[in-house]
């Protein structure tokens, strides 16, 4: 996988039907919304970053003990800024790692109270595309931490200490996600936004258009017999389905009669809210699209920015997460390919199209011919509510089956190099895995990783399988 892209198949989305298959299909019936003749300008885009160049600590920083300046730490005093909800670390080297702690603290808006210091989540190197894609070789790339959502805040003191030299570079990330988009949430605020969609915002709704009217902001839920119906609609979908299913001796005599379609083993597609639901500012991302040939596995993650935020405010932690993984470590997009919030609502990742199989950049070494579903939050201590596993199940019981897998099965992945698995190794992985299956890292937290099980047998449960 890292070795070339011949498993990739970049396209624009103007070549991208966005069918609940990933198969070619007869294009929509309908036209994309004109577009904005220019984007919208910068006074009308939601969200900002601030990058702040870390100092050696002194005495007007609450550094990690001793006397004097030490070498191994980096920080700053405590500072006003301007407003930000979510905070990272980035450096210079994407393939040096930050072997040590990082701790911050904040101050929320208007109020003057100063947060106890908070832990921030260093090893974030498994996540990423694969080295040598061309996203994984971008020379934008940083170094990062996984990000940390801290709320409405307007002020900040961070510590990092090394257990050996510091990466060079290294800069403090203060994420504003914006204001949520006109529309998007009855009552909150909203930002300015252009009269027409820009050409980034039309390929993004309309790779989804054959399954929700162009702009929606999300996708409808569909009944179980729905679901089969609009799958049976296409021949190579209906083949994956009959491939699944054990062959059947036909009665001894029987007169010749025309072969049913075979029923699908697949899930009802959830409701998924679509980037425009969200509010990605789609100019952030690289145009056009890459896609992989099929899907074979999920691996679920969480996004370890901890569990201190309200569904409502689900959106903003996905705007800042997208904005910090695009402006902070120079990725093409949002990392993963389906983000699920403590409530259980499901959201659309990495634009291309949900029914399509995009490559994602989530689980470095096994991006191929798989997607990526995060779990909003941190779940290394605290248990994931069953709503967060309910969605997983049904997720993966709709994706999976699009491509006839079963989610208690396993299925073989080439890796693309890694800390587990060389690079070129075939690997036996289950087909709904959690991260730390591919890669050695403590993703997707020990609580959520060890309810897979559960997620697995409701998924195949909602397929029909048992």
């Amino acid at each position: 996988m890292r070795a070339s892209l011949a498993s990739s198949i970049a396209v624009t989305c103007a070549a991208v039907l966005a069918l609940p298959v990933s198969l070619a299909a007869p294009a929509a019936a309908t036209a994309p919304p004109a577009v904005a003749a220019l984007p919208p300008g910068p006074e009308q885009l939601p969200g900002s970053t601030q990058s702040l160049p870390l100092e050696a600590l002194d005495g007007s920083v609450r550094g990690f003990g001793g006397t004097g300046a030490d070498p191994a730490e980096r920080g700053l005093a405590r500072r006003d800024v301007r407003p930000f909800s979510l905070v990272g670390v980035v450096w210079d080297d994407p393939a040096a790692a930050l072997h040590g702690s990082v701790q911050v603290r904040t101050r929320a808006t208007g109020g003057g109270t100063w947060s106890e210091w908070q832990d921030v989540e260093t090893h974030n190197d498994e996540h990423g595309a694969d080295p040598e894609t061309t996203e994984g070789a971008a020379r934008a790339l940083k170094g990062s931490t996984a990000p940390l959502w801290v709320g409405d805040s307007d002020g900040v003191e961070i510590r990092v200490r090394g257990e050996e030299q510091l990466p060079d570079g290294l800069r403090l990330e203060l994420v504003d996600p914006g204001a949520e988009p006109a529309g998007a949430a009855p009552g909150a605020r909203a930002a300015a936004v252009p009269a027409g969609p820009s050409a980034a915002e039309a390929a993004a709704s309309s790779v989804n258009s054959q399954l929700a009217p162009y702009g929606a902001g999300w996708i409808p839920a569909l009944s179980k017999e729905e679901t089969e119906v609009s799958f049976r609609h296409f021949p190579q979908a209906a083949k994956a389905a009959q491939a699944a299913r054990p062959p059947q001796a036909a009665p001894a005599k029987a007169a010749p009669v025309a072969a049913a379609a075979a029923k699908p083993y697949i899930g009802p597609r959830p409701k998924i809210i679509t980037r425009k639901g969200w509010g990605a500012d789609e100019t952030l991302r690289e145009k056009g699209f890459v896609y992989t040939k099929s899907i074979k596995a999920a691996f679920v993650h969480h996004t370890a920015t901890g569990n201190n935020y309200t569904c409502r405010q689900a959106p903003s932690v996905l705007r800042g997460i997208y904005r910090y993984h695009v402006k902070s470590s120079g990725w093409r997009d949002f990392g993963y390919n389906f983000a699920v919030d403590k409530c259980g609502n499901i959201y659309e990742g990495r634009a291309g199209g949900v029914a399509k199989p995009v490559l994602g950049a989530h689980t470095l070494g096994f991006n191929t011919n798989s997607m990526g579903v995060a779990v909003i939050g941190t779940y290394s201590k605290s248990n994931p509510p069953a709503a967060v596993l309910t969605a997983v199940a049904k997720l993966t019981a709709w994706k999976l089956g699009l491509h006839g897998v079963n989610p208690t099965s396993t299925t073989y992945l080439t890796s693309g190099g890694g800390n587990l698995y060389k690079k070129g190794t075939k690997v036996k992985l289950r087909t709904i895995s959690g991260h730390r299956d591919g890669f050695a890292t403590e993703c997707p937290g020990a609580r959520l990783y060890g309810k897979l099980a559960t997620a697995r047998t409701s998924s195949a449960k909602y397929q029909g399988r048992l």
